[in-house]
């Protein structure tokens, strides 16, 4: 008999972690990294959480909150000062960090996802090998498990390769695993490849338990959609608040909060398209107001202007 669907049902996941942290809390991240907040300002993270906690409530959803982990790999970790132990050590607190929130929120339903990130640049095709992937996120996939994380999502992908290195990883550890690609502004990976194309490729050599779109605004990921059945493969969608494209977000100096009512009806019509989207959150611009909006409840937070 095969195992029940641990995202049966429909899931409020957070927003632009860094992106919030950085331009509305007037944090520092260097190298983008919001993992060692985990060591040195737990609480901010877990208030950042609790707002979304607060959005699935209101909304009568599930809770999905996913760890602040997507640079909590060897090659970034080592710029910022952290050896093996210490990235292990620091994966398996962020579990224990986001459960310990999630428990506290009184919700029924709460799962916890342990977040891979690229190895490289989160805009600019890897190139990867799928079994040194493999071996390369085996270690931060063994944290994850190890802390009993329901299962594992590998976030803005950028091409087919890294993506089956993460699923092979988290099937040798005995985890479910999501992959999210993020897309350009017409619709294709970094690598140039289609989204069909890339789920078609990970499907034929390595499949995931579902696939999803992160960093990326609903008018960018509609080119990609052709009708075909992989579409109904997609649950998780994360929308960037910008219409930018990433090159032009990484020269920005000051947040892009987008357009909440662009976001709020591109993604409606996006859901319409493809029913199979039950794990809903944000990316890159928003924060717990943006995600209120799109699951059509009120923010806990002052509205947003405009």
């Amino acid at each position: 008999m095969a195992s029940p669907d641990p995202l049966a049902g429909s899931w409020v996941t957070d927003g632009g972690l860094e992106t919030d942290l950085i331009f509305n809390h007037g944090l520092d991240l260097p190298e983008f990294a919001s993992f060692p907040l985990v060591d040195h300002a737990p609480q901010t993270l877990a208030d950042y959480y609790r707002e979304y906690a607060a959005v699935a409530g209101l909304a009568g959803a599930g809770l999905l909150l996913e760890t602040p982990t997507w640079r909590a790999n060897p090659d970034w970790a080592r710029k910022l000062g952290y050896d093996e132990p210490a990235l292990d050590r620091v994966n398996r607190a962020a579990v224990a960090l986001v459960r310990q929130v999630a428990a506290e929120s009184g919700l029924d339903e709460t799962r916890v996802s342990g977040v891979v990130g690229p190895r490289g640049d989160g805009y600019l095709a890897a190139g990867a090998d799928p079994d040194e992937a493999a071996s390369y996120h085996a270690s931060q996939v063994g944290s994850f498990a190890s802390e009993g994380v329901d299962l594992v999502h590998a976030t803005t992908m950028t091409e087919p390769a890294e993506a089956i290195g993460v699923v092979r990883a988290a099937r040798a550890a005995g985890l479910p695993v999501a992959i999210s690609f993020t897309v350009e502004t017409d619709g294709r990976l970094p690598d140039g490849s289609t989204l069909a194309e890339a789920i078609g490729v990970v499907e034929e050599q390595a499949p995931a338990d579902w696939y999803g779109v992160n960093c990326a605004h609903p008018t960018h990921l509609a080119p990609a959609l052709d009708g075909g059945a992989w579409q109904q493969r997609l649950v998780f969608f994360r929308p960037n608040a910008s219409t930018l494209s990433h090159a032009e977000l990484d020269e920005m100096e000051e947040l892009d909060a987008g357009d909440l009512g662009l976001l709020t009806s591109t993604t409606g019509t996006l859901r319409e398209r493809v029913g199979s989207i039950t794990v809903l959150g944000g990316c890159c611009g928003t924060d717990s107001r943006h995600v209120a909006a799109l699951w059509g409840v009120s923010p806990s937070r002052d509205p947003l202007p405009g």
